[in-house]
């Protein structure tokens, strides 16, 4: 009985280790493909890369959310799509033609809101986040601010 207990675990473990390893190469992976773009958006618009990064990273699940795969909505960002007619699904999420489009739609979003002028240029990570949260982006922006940022030293971006 021991032994069968023991190989459970063993199995069990090993389940969880290919789980972790799969989820830091797609971390990697999403990093290699979007860090070049977030770069240049970040010279665009003023907002720094890692908080553009960062919060694709989050609100895509590193592009594995439905969201993403289907819309290529990094974001979250709620407008039209026809995913009713294409995939007889209901989604409040806007759909993008490419995920560069949703990528600059972000950067265009916070471009116009209040707190951009004051933040642009500036490379403090918390007070766009916070920033960024508190003027309507996200529910609880403290907690999503925090996720964020964590997100960020997981992947050795801050």
């Amino acid at each position: 009985m021991a032994l069968k207990n023991h190989i459970k675990f063993v199995l069990v473990s090993v389940y969880f280790l290919f789980l972790a390893v799969n989820a830091q190469a797609q971390n990697k992976a999403y990093i290699a493909k979007y860090k070049p773009l977030c770069d240049s958006l970040s010279v665009e618009y003023g907002i720094p890369s890692n908080v553009i990064l960062g919060i694709a990273m989050h609100e895509s699940g590193n592009g594995t959310s439905k969201v993403c795969r289907l819309l290529n909505n990094h974001f979250g960002i709620a407008g039209k799509n026809n995913l009713r007619k294409t995939h007889n699904i209901k989604s409040r999420y806007k759909a993008y033609e490419n995920d560069t489009q949703s990528f600059v739609h972000f950067c265009r979003y916070v471009s116009a809101r209040k707190y951009y002028q004051k933040l642009k240029g500036s490379t403090n990570i918390n007070r766009w986040l916070f920033s960024i949260g508190r003027a309507g982006y996200c529910a609880s922006p403290k907690r999503w601010s925090r996720a964020v940022i964590n997100i960020l030293k997981k992947s050795h971006l801050l």
